[in-house]
This record gives structure tokens, C-alpha cells and sequence, in this order.
């Protein structure tokens, strides 16, 4: 049974606002594919009294290539990721962390907005959007701001979004020519499965050094967390075997798992350790 609320479809993103901006008829909800607003009703998780559709409002849709950066409009789906062009080449690891996205009919609904709005640390697209320094913007009726994801989430299903708010833009500045973007999901079956570990890599060389390098880790602390320390030991150095090992020994330090019906910490930490090994010696041996 799901609670009464109230329904709103505007056509456009001013009125959308507006409504989440009015408090008439208690806390709002915007709705986009609603693969995981649809199960928070269901379950009691959410009651909102008013749930804004935003399915009507095509300017939030789309995939914008630009010179210098790629911009996602924030009901661009999932399985838009997969079939466009300019992510494959843009943003190889995003298209990875779509192809494992749950199965075919939620990956056609499933939003990028809505993984991240979601707030859950297993949300799969978000390391990859994480190593490519990706900012969300932030819009209301009083006006927009960006927030760069790795400081968007504060605890677990919580972040820095006001009820008012939504996320209506993706962006990220384009890598290097010389660089390596790269996910893999540790799951328990190869589909319809939720992330045990996530582990997104990206790596740049210039001068036959490390020059950047972002590691982010996925269902193994209350957010999808960045591993700064690991990060910084590969910067400005050769990445020997040695080096990648200490690295991916720091990565699996910074993470903070629990146990649970899917796994024990002790296993992820262990996969982040393998994982990160694995992700940075395959990237840096493609680079030199």
C-alpha cells in the first residue's frame, strides 16, 4: 500500500521548482525513472505528500559534447549512456558501470541523476562520474549552484541537497589525451546484482610519469568515497609494481566496509585492494 500524495506533471523546469519549492502539500519528491522512488513508496521508506514528475521536461535529457567538457542533462538514462558515442570515448568506465547496471527494462528507465540522488553507496555509476571530477548542479526557483561530486554526499542516503532542490546538470572537464578510465563490479552474479565492491580508476601520464591519477570505491563505506591518500602516492612518480601494491594497500585502508548478506568487510577490503592493483597496473601499462 502506498501512501496518498499529490501528482504533478509540469512540462517545464520552472514549474517544477516551483512546486518543490511549495510547502501546501508537505515534503515534495521528483520523480524521473523512479526505479528506486517507486520501491521507497512501496516499502514506507518515503511518504511524500506531493511527487513531481519530471518526465515531461525534455530539456533535462540529453548529452552535451563539448570541447573542453561533457555535460549530462539529469534524466539521461542509463541505457542512453550505453548507446552514445561520445561517452564510449569521453567516459570509457561510465559505459562499463551502465553495461552492469541492473537489467535491461531498469537500465531504460534508471536516470543518472536519480543513481546519484539516491544517495546509495552501491550506486554504480557514481566512481566512474567520481574519477572524472564530475560536478552536479543544483537547481531551485531562487537560482542554481555546482557541487563537485566527491563533496555532494555527507552520510549514508544523505547529502547536501535541500528539499527545494534538484540535480538538473552533470559535468566534467574531458581527460587528457593520455589517459585510462576504467570500472569493474565485484557483484555476486554477472546481472541484476547489487555492487559487493566498485572500483573506478582514472590515470593520466605525461612525461612517462603518473600525472593524475582519482580512485574511487564503491559499496564499501557509507558513500561511494575517494581514496586521496592511495591517489597521492601514484602522482608525479614511475608506477613499478611495488608502488602499485602500496597504493592499492592504501586504497583498501581508506575504505570503511561492513558485513552483510552479501559479503564480509574483511572480503571488501580485500577486493578493493585487488581491485585497485588490478584497474591501475592494467591503466598504466596501456600509458607507457
Amino acid at each position: 500500500m502506498i501512501a496518498e500524495f499529490e501528482l504533478e506533471t509540469p512540462a517545464r523546469l520552472d514549474d517544477a521548482l516551483a512546486l518543490l519549492a511549495g510547502q501546501d502539500a508537505g515534503p515534495g519528491a521528483a520523480l524521473a525513472g523512479g526505479t528506486n522512488l517507486i520501491v521507497d513508496l512501496r516499502s514506507g521508506r518515503e511518504s511524500p505528500g506531493r511527487v513531481v514528475d519530471l518526465g515531461g521536461i525534455d530539456a533535462l535529457r540529453g548529452i552535451e559534447a563539448g570541447e573542453g567538457a561533457i555535460t549530462l542533462g539529469a534524466r539521461t538514462t542509463v541505457s542512453d549512456l550505453l548507446t552514445s558515442p561520445e561517452i564510449a570515448a569521453a567516459a570509457p568506465a561510465l559505459v562499463e558501470a551502465a553495461r552492469v547496471f541492473a537489467g535491461q527494462m531498469v537500465r531504460n528507465a534508471a536516470t543518472v541523476a536519480g543513481n546519484i540522488a539516491c544517495g546509495s553507496p552501491a550506486a554504480d555509476l557514481v566512481p566512474p562520474l567520481m574519477t572524472l571530477d564530475a560536478e552536479v548542479t543544483l537547481a531551485s526557483a531562487k537560482g542554481e549552484r555546482a557541487v563537485l561530486l566527491a563533496e555532494y554526499f555527507t552520510g549514508y542516503r544523505a547529502d547536501v541537497r535541500r528539499a527545494d532542490e534538484l540535480i538538473t546538470r552533470i559535468r566534467w572537464p574531458r581527460l587528457p589525451e593520455r589517459s585510462v578510465h576504467s570500472f569493474y563490479k565485484l557483484a555476486r552474479r554477472k546481472g541484476d546484482a547489487i555492487t559487493v565492491v566498485g572500483v573506478s580508476v582514472a590515470l593520466s601520464v605525461e612525461g612517462g610519469l603518473c600525472a593524475r591519477s582519482r580512485i574511487a570505491l564503491g559499496a564499501v563505506a557509507p558513500t561511494v568515497v575517494r581514496a586521496p591518500r592511495a591517489e597521492t602516492m601514484l602522482e608525479g612518480a614511475v608506477l613499478t609494481p611495488a608502488l602499485i601494491e602500496d597504493a592499492a594497500r592504501q586504497a583498501a585502508e581508506e575504505c570503511a566496509p561492513i558485513d552483510d548478506i552479501r559479503a564480509s568487510a574483511a572480503y571488501r577490503r580485500h577486493g578493493v585492494h585487488m581491485l585497485t592493483r588490478r584497474l591501475v597496473t592494467a591503466a598504466w601499462n596501456r600509458l607507457v
